[in-house]
């Protein structure tokens, strides 16, 4: 009888938090304001494709980098003693200590025209540059804020990784290269999997970061959600379509890019 009720609090909190806003976003989507049915909603998300495109691509680019920087630092951290193991996550996470809109007005701070990074320039006659309100910007918010959330699920995996297999592929004569490709990629494939999920799903549907990195000029589909729903264009049906859609795409995303992996975990099981 105990089993059999333990896990009710959990369906209530995912009944309440999870599939009623689901159904809630479903119902606003299909509906007008006067709660008849219509895919008119649905059909005027196309006259944003550009800010959709233009927010996948940001993500995306900042999803690849978050990989290419955590993929060797993870590494190397699991190699590492237990000691300087727990010392490299504590100071991966102090920064998430910190209010994430404290962390971006750091980076306003620093960006700006008369910010610090100009100013330094500046000692040396170079610049200004024009490095804020810029998708640059809104890339270096994105691979700052994000880039604990690519590190640490490759950490967990590449930690597992006994050095002895490592040990055994270099005996048989495997290079540098050859080991990393063969032995350690395959074996990482879950923690990049998931990495690439917890970046480029918040990276996606961000509105803080481009509002004050970006500027009014790099509107993505987060922003656009958001003046929906708090803005002067209130119209909840339409926002809720759009985060329909963006769901839907970053399903599909997901969908592909597990495929792929399950793919590359398959070929390292063989070699």
């Amino acid at each position: 009888m105990k089993s059999k009720y333990s896990a009710l609090p959990y369906y209530v909190w995912m009944a309440l938090f999870t599939i009623a806003p689901l159904i809630l976003v479903l119902v606003f989507a299909f509906t007008d304001n006067n709660g008849a049915f219509t895919i008119e909603n649905i059909s005027q998300v196309g006259e944003y494709t550009n800010v959709l495109v233009r927010s996948v691509w940001l993500a995306a680019v900042a999803t690849v980098i978050c990989l290419l920087i955590a993929y060797p630092l993870a590494y190397i951290m699991s190699r590492l003693g237990p000691s300087k193991q727990r010392t490299m996550v504590m100071l991966i996470m102090l920064p998430m200590w910190m209010n994430f809109l404290l962390r971006t007005y750091a980076w306003m701070t620093i960006l700006e025209n008369n910010g610090l990074l100009n100013r330094f320039f500046g000692l040396f006659g170079v610049g200004p540059f024009d490095m804020i309100n810029t998708q640059g910007a809104v890339v270096l918010g994105m691979v700052y804020n994000y880039l604990p959330f690519m590190i640490l699920p490759l950490y967990t995996i590449m930690v597992k990784i006994d050095n002895r297999v490592i040990e055994a592929a270099q005996d048989l004569g495997a290079s540098p290269l050859k080991v990393a490709s063969s032995v350690v990629l395959p074996l990482s494939v879950p923690g990049i999997s998931t990495g690439i999920t917890m970046v480029f799903v918040p990276a996606v549907s961000t509105f803080i970061i481009s509002r004050m990195l970006g500027g009014g000029g790099n509107l993505l589909i987060g922003d656009l959600i958001d003046l929906q729903f708090l803005g002067n264009a209130y119209n909840p049906h339409l926002g809720s379509a759009i985060s329909l859609v963006l769901m839907v795409i970053i399903l599909l995303c997901m969908s592909v890019m597990n495929q792929f992996g399950e793919e590359e975990e398959r070929e390292g099981m063989l070699i």
